[in-house]
């Protein structure tokens, strides 16, 4: 796993080694804290030490190509987690969740905010990316602007910093929420002085806790500039009160109980020989090949569905989240 420093890996390293538990396995997590050269240095421990199948949630999805190489001179299996592993052939299979549909539900929350489909506008928009060195950070930010784009191109959304290139212009190196923060904090200052910005797309709720904190420092969540809409995902603890407290509009909830069970699914069909289970085997391409893959589904998570989604199925309980 990636690092510690964000909830929902800790959640993922936790559920995959239940699930794999449970099927009979033992396990070795690491977490390398987002430092490449740790990630592969633990990858390669884990060859030495004659690990059957590795599953990896990469920092950098380029950077495994000669790692791999030797996983597979040693007969070893490797499930992408969540994260395509890019440049490489030894990549057997990948697990992820719909990373485009994620996009399409951020930029829809934006757009129910807004009430863009009543034909409300124009508002002014400014986009954040998530880290360029992150397969999936491409498909969101793609997703999002689906739904986005027509309404840029008519001029019901308008950018006023006119950054819109991704990754070169809206991208967030690590996904780091306080980068995000300093570039949002430069663009109202030199934007906004005397504008409202009506909404940020966010592709993640660490990212999105940065945005709002720059809005905060500006005067916004008050009477005199009500509270702009924000997107997110992962529904960490933290953006859950954030959307309960009327600060965050949404988040996207992938529950990773789900992507563990179906990783530790896939790695029992690999190690027993029988066919592996996945839904898509077009839409992958790491550079090399088109990596097998499952996706799974996931769900927006507004104030109105907290209860339903959260804690109705056990993610959380009321308490966690204040209710």
């Amino acid at each position: 796993m990636p690092t510690k420093s964000s909830a929902r890996w800790i959640a993922d390293g936790d559920n995959l080694v239940k699930s794999l538990t449970k099927l009979g396995y033992t396990t070795d997590l690491q977490y390398a804290e987002d430092d490449i050269p740790t990630q592969v240095s633990q990858v390669e421990n884990m060859i030495t030490k004659g690990a059957k199948v590795l599953v990896i949630a990469a920092i950098d999805g380029t950077t495994l190509t000669d790692t791999l190489a030797k996983a597979a001179k040693a007969g070893i299996k490797v499930l992408a987690y969540d994260r395509l592993i890019r440049n490489s052939p030894n990549v057997d299979y990948y697990t992820t969740f719909d990373n485009f549909k994620v996009g399409v539900l951020q930029a829809g929350s934006i757009e129910a905010c807004l009430g863009l489909k009543d034909g409300k506008g124009p508002f002014n928009i400014e986009l954040f990316a998530g880290s360029p060195d992150d397969n999936n950070a491409g498909f969101f930010f793609n997703g999002a602007m689906s739904i986005l784009q027509p309404y840029i191109d008519s001029g019901k959304l308008v950018v006023q910093s006119k950054q819109v290139k991704f990754p070169e212009e809206v991208g967030t190196l690590r996904w780091d929420g306080a980068t995000a923060q300093a570039r949002l904090d430069n663009i109202l200052a030199t934007f906004y002085a005397d504008k409202r910005l009506d909404a940020a797309l966010s592709p993640y709720d660490g990212i999105s806790r940065g945005l709002i904190a720059a809005f905060k420092q500006v005067g916004y969540y008050s009477a005199a500039k009500p509270a702009p809409c924000v997107s997110g995902q992962d529904a960490e603890l933290p953006s859950v009160k954030s959307i309960l407290a009327g600060e965050q509009t949404s988040t996207v909830f992938k529950d990773t109980r789900n992507l563990a069970a179906q990783a530790a699914k896939m790695t029992d069909e690999m190690l027993k020989g029988g066919t592996v289970t996945t839904n898509d085997t077009k839409t992958y391409d790491n550079g090399v090949k088109v990596v097998p893959s499952f996706l799974l589904d996931m769900v927006s998570v507004t104030k109105d569905n907290v209860k339903k989604e959260l804690v109705d199925s056990g993610y959380y309980t009321a308490a966690d989240v204040g209710l």
